[in-house]
């Protein structure tokens, strides 16, 4: 052994056991590797550096601003929701659900991609129940590995083995070669997680209890107008047809439209606050604030149809209606005048449904002088509630709802989002341009289309993942540049080249699996696949047992969150460390390993 060599090893020995101790950052390891690359002569600075401009960086980027266009449009709530009533708080169906959808999907487009459009969807599901994220974004992210064994195109480590044979005069794999294994590792993977890898996870399995959060259901009761809300459907028969809301005299009955909905190309949507000027159609729904006795009379003299609120409703609302509490400061402006008078619509874009004053709710406050401390319940779109904070100057914010962190702003692009979402995927499968180039586009075209802007992608981008994966790229140039590689390769012929095509399976797996490691699944599956054809050879048995284990092994890097970018992703979300997937991924490794050995031969015969 070279000493270049051995400096790169025991690098890599001190930097993973670094990564255990969890005493440092683990970007701020990865940079300490880069910089010892360097120092150490093995690496020049370009290629210490390489792996800031390799395209998997980009990928993970990309993807990432990707998955924030889906949060900001609602489709990754929407998703979460879904998931939400069918595993209620149940963490077993919520994991069994993640690890399959991670699979199937992770089968057919890059996984990720997958990864990064599910984060935001877990992190909403475990918003909305009592578990903890941390135990979902690690099983979410092995099932996506696992993804990698189930297809022909689902890894490019999988194109590669199939390569190689077909190079070396054998018949490549079929598209659905894979499958097999794959599936049978899957649902072994997702029996082990719910027998014993979910008890090695961090963190409680329920979130500890949480400062009640104010709803608006909260915000709404605190000003008794829980009663004081009626839903109505106008029939084409109503005088209000072709009204405006001024027109309509529904304020002579001390009647209010607070929300308009209307039927448009994606189902109802919510106008909040009306203005006076909107025209009234036929099968609008008017949500009206009035006394029960009022609204009974608008209900007849209108020919109105009353409708239920139900739960659905009050969730439609959310998208679009938001509230909030604000109080009136001592140097306010609005201080000594009606909200006529102070035109608060207008200045504020928001409409006051309710005024308590020294804790009394006023019944009747259009008129009322505002006072100083007076404390208003106002309505509008959330846009307008977001930005109440940023106003100091006529009055302090004292209540903003809990469903303001998960009000999608750019909810009407969904069905765009939705679009650059099958599109990128669609193209990627298809091989139409490489993935990079799939994922700059999906980004690129969601700020065009400006499901979010520029800013906010930036923002969106998990930059210690980033570096972490650019830094560690490296090392596989140093392994190779070294001979390294090589090393490790010819020990293992030595070692059990002659003991039988069991023995040389097991040391191709674990061989494979340690290189992926450090080295990218693709570059580890370029080393390992002719070594194993050739393995075979000297053997003299069919090579197809001993490839398929090199790709299945390629895609088994459960055990270090550096090994693939599909794991790294999930270790700032999680808070996850070093140790944490050293124990959860171990024994899943050796699962894998077993159900290599005992499938892959009877699907290839030696």
């Amino acid at each position: 052994m070279n000493s270049d060599a051995l400096y790169v090893f025991v690098l890599i020995a001190i930097a993973s056991a670094l990564f255990a101790s969890g005493r440092l950052r683990m970007d701020v390891i990865a940079l300490l590797v880069v910089l010892a690359l360097m120092l150490g002569g093995i690496l020049t600075e370009r290629e210490a550096l390489s792996g800031f401009g390799n395209p998997v960086v980009l990928i993970v980027a990309g993807l990432l601003v990707v998955g924030e266009m889906l949060t900001r449009t609602g489709i990754a709530f929407a998703i979460g929701n879904w998931m939400a009533r069918v595993s209620g708080d149940s963490e077993v169906r919520l994991l069994v659900l993640l690890m399959l959808a991670a699979g199937l999907l992770g089968s057919v487009m890059s996984s990720t991609a997958v990864v990064a459009i599910l984060i935001p969807v877990v992190v909403n599901v475990a918003g909305n129940t009592s578990v903890n994220v941390s135990r979902l974004l690690l099983p979410m992210s092995y099932g996506a590995l696992i993804s990698g064994m189930l297809t022909l195109i689902a890894t490019t480590p999988n194109l590669v083995a199939s390569g190689e044979l077909g190079q070396a005069g054998y018949e490549p794999f079929k598209f659905f070669s894979f499958t097999p294994i794959g599936a049978v590792v899957l649902l072994a993977g997702i029996a082990y997680m719910l027998v014993i890898g979910r008890h090695l996870l961090p963190g409680d399995k329920v979130v500890p209890p949480k400062p009640a959060a104010t709803s608006l259901r909260d915000l709404i009761g605190d000003f008794d107008l829980l009663a004081r809300f009626h839903r109505f459907r106008v029939p084409v028969r109503s005088p209000l047809v072709g009204r405006t809301i001024r027109e309509s005299g529904l304020s002579s009955h001390d009647a209010r439209v607070v929300v308009l909905e209307r039927t448009g190309r994606f189902g109802l949507s919510s106008i909040a606050e009306p203005g006076p000027n909107h025209t009234i159609r036929p099968g609008d729904i008017l949500v009206i604030q009035a006394d029960t006795s009022n609204a009974v009379q608008v209900e007849h003299e209108s020919d109105l149809e009353r409708l239920r609120i139900s739960h659905a409703d009050r969730q439609r609302w959310v998208r679009d209606v938001g509230l909030a509490t604000v109080l009136i400061h001592p140097e306010s402006r609005l201080i000594g005048k009606t909200l006529h008078e102070a035109e608060f619509r207008s200045r504020f874009g928001l409409q006051v449904l309710a005024v308590r004053r020294s804790g009394r709710v006023l019944t009747r406050f259009l008129d009322e002088k505002l006072r100083l401390g007076d404390a208003l319940l106002v309505l509008g779109p959330w846009k307008k509630i977001g930005q109440l904070r940023y106003n100091v100057h006529d009055y302090v914010v004292l209540t903003l709802p809990a469903e303001l962190d998960q009000v999608a702003p750019a909810r009407r692009k969904a069905p765009v989002a939705a679009l650059i979402l099958l599109g990128m995927v669609t193209i990627t499968v298809l091989e139409i341009v490489s993935v990079v180039a799939a994922v700059l586009m999906a980004g690129l075209a969601a700020v065009f289309t400006r499901c979010l802007t520029m800013e906010e992608g930036y923002r969106s981008i998990h930059w210690s993942s980033v570096v972490l994966i650019a830094a560690m790229l490296p090392v596989a140039d140093a392994l190779q540049k070294t001979g390294g590689v090589e090393i490790i390769v010819d020990g293992l012929v030595s070692s059990v080249g002659e003991a039988g095509p069991y023995f040389m399976m097991t040391g191709l797996f674990f061989l494979t699996a340690v290189l992926g490691m450090f080295l990218s699944n693709t570059a580890t599956a370029v080393l390992m696949a002719p070594i194993a054809i050739s393995a075979a050879e000297a053997l003299g048995v069919a090579p197809y047992a001993f490839v398929m284990t090199v790709a299945i092994a390629a895609s088994a890097a459960y055990v270090t969150p550096v090994s693939s970018p599909i794991v790294t992703l999930v270790v700032a979300p999680g808070k996850y460390r070093f140790i944490d997937f050293v124990k959860v991924g171990s024994p899943l490794l050796l699962i894998s390993w077993v159900v290599t050995m005992v499938v892959t031969p009877l699907l290839f015969a030696f």
